[in-house]
């Protein structure tokens, strides 16, 4: 199992009164993902593979509590939640639906940029879909909802929503969003340093993939 930029999974010097940790899930493989177009709205299936591997994540995100499990309402998300052993919890959340990418969906990225060079989805948008400042206000407004429960939180979604949920945690504009990617059926956890004042990346993108 690899990952990138680890950290004590487990929060808070003080344990009467542990930091709040959100757990962030994308979805398990998709037949899109596989060829790497941008899958924002469609709502497709998990492959066989993508299956196998949520349920592979349930023995890693069970030993935990959560206060709440959230999911983008789109199937592979909910599909993937359901495996992994979340189901009967499940809380859909339509700000936590994937980017939508407007005249780019179902295109791959080398394929959009031999007609718009140089573009980057967290800083141009998509024609007719989303920009990065509209994903950044749904972020938000997932944070605030997170931020609202007592106790750790559970969520699955997708790639490009949940890169901005990660940068707009720690504040930063959601532009940064771009540094992180998240591979499919992958574990990453958000919560802080030593204080709410210091929100911080435990874990990023841990996957067996």
């Amino acid at each position: 199992m690899g990952h990138t930029g680890c950290g004590d999974t487990r929060l808070g010097s003080d344990v009467t009164a542990p930091l709040q940790r959100l757990f962030i899930v994308r979805h398990g493989e998709t037949a899109l993902s596989i060829t790497r177009q941008h899958t924002g709205r469609t709502d497709l299936p998990l492959t066989a593979q993508g299956e196998r591997d949520a349920v592979a994540l349930a023995p890693r995100l069970t030993q935990f509590r959560f206060a709440a499990v959230l999911s983008s309402p789109l199937q592979r998300a909910q599909r993937t939640a359901v495996l992994a052993g979340f189901g009967a919890a499940l809380q859909p959340d339509h700000d936590l639906l994937e980017w939508d990418y407007g005249a780019y969906e179902g295109r791959r990225t080398v394929d959009i940029r031999s007609e718009f060079p140089g573009w980057q989805l967290f800083e141009h948008g998509c024609p007719g879909g989303e920009s990065p400042q509209a994903v950044g206000v749904r972020a938000d407004r997932v944070i605030a909802r997170v931020r609202s429960i007592e106790g750790d939180v559970l969520m699955f979604a997708h790639q490009d929503i949940l890169r901005a949920v990660a940068v707009r945690w720690l504040g930063l504009d959601v532009a940064k969003g771009r540094f992180f990617p998240l591979t499919t059926a992958s574990i990453s956890i958000l919560g802080y340093d030593h204080s709410i004042d210091e929100p911080a990346f435990k874990l990023w993108n841990m996957s067996s993939n």
